[in-house]
């Protein structure tokens, strides 16, 4: 029997060029590797530069370095080499994305955004815009909860309310509101992909001489700690962050130590919730 290196692999694939600064995703690796030191197991991160000359393929590398497991996040599912890896009888758990066959820790994205879509309605607005994300799997589910709420809730969402931009794209994100507010018929209130998109259309507000909320409400995603500090206070969506890592290295190392244990494959899906911040006004439904 070959000696174990107690060791766990990190796949992430950083394709918004944040690095680990992205506070989601840095908040999900802290719980992750905290947990995973707990248990007495170090954390290395898998060479994802395939430029480099003479690099190793995922498996390969994962398999040289005696690599016990591996937690993807952020990464191409497409990529034949991820595919190669998840194919592979090396232990696997993704992080925020769904794969058959492999144990998924999820956020509960469709009921996040639908939640916050029954609190700005229940607020007294009808019209309501949301600025996506650039389109993968956890956009597509909260784009199509934002529909279903808003039509649960007997809102018509006309197209040019629907707008995209890519996460954390402060620029974009300022585009995108300037766009909404010049429509002829603008919303009252506007949905941003993330807290940090939603920096951008704070700034374009007040550069219009606008006041949140009393002119138009904003509402963000995520429930990272840089917005919060904003005035007035951003309402948004709070992923357990830290818990989604903490899940997938308990599961990723229960698979490693015990896999004759693990007859439950299903994903686990972490609840998200509501912080009431002052940015959405209550509007008046008398007429």
């Amino acid at each position: 029997m070959s000696k174990r290196t107690h060791s766990l692999g990190i796949l992430y694939q950083d394709n918004a060029g944040c690095g680990i600064t992205h506070e989601y995703f840095a908040a999900v690796l802290n719980g992750f590797k905290i947990q995973a030191e707990n248990k007495g197991y170090e954390i290395t991160f898998i060479n994802c530069h395939k430029d480099i000359e003479g690099r190793k393929r995922y498996l390969e590398h994962i398999q040289e370095r005696k690599i016990e497991g591996v937690a993807i996040i952020c990464s191409d599912f497409k990529d034949p080499e991820v595919i190669e890896l998840l194919g592979s009888d090396v232990p696997v758990v993704t992080i925020d994305e769904p794969y058959e066959g492999v144990i998924s820790i999820l956020s509960d994205n469709e009921q996040g955004i639908k939640n916050l879509v029954y609190h700005i309605a229940g607020m007294g607005h009808d019209k309501i815009a949301y600025i996506h994300g650039d389109m993968n799997t956890v956009t597509s589910i909260r784009l199509n909860g934002f529909k279903d709420a808003c039509k649960k809730m007997g809102i018509k969402v006309p197209k040019e309310y629907i707008r995209s931009c890519n996460y954390r794209d402060i620029n974009k994100a300022s585009f995108e509101t300037e766009e909404l507010l010049r429509l002829p018929d603008p919303p009252t209130c506007i949905i941003y992909p993330d807290d940090y998109a939603a920096i951008g259309g704070i700034n374009i507000i007040k550069a219009y001489g606008m006041s949140i909320p009393d002119d138009i409400s904003i509402a963000g995603y995520d429930g990272i700690d840089i917005p919060s500090r904003y005035d007035p206070h951003i309402t948004t969506i709070a992923q357990d962050m830290k818990g989604m890592g903490t899940i997938a290295a308990d599961r990723l190392i229960s698979l490693i130590e015990a896999p004759e244990e693990m007859t439950d494959l299903n994903d686990v899906v972490v609840e998200t919730r509501l912080n009431e911040g002052n940015t959405i006004k209550l509007i008046s439904k008398e007429k």
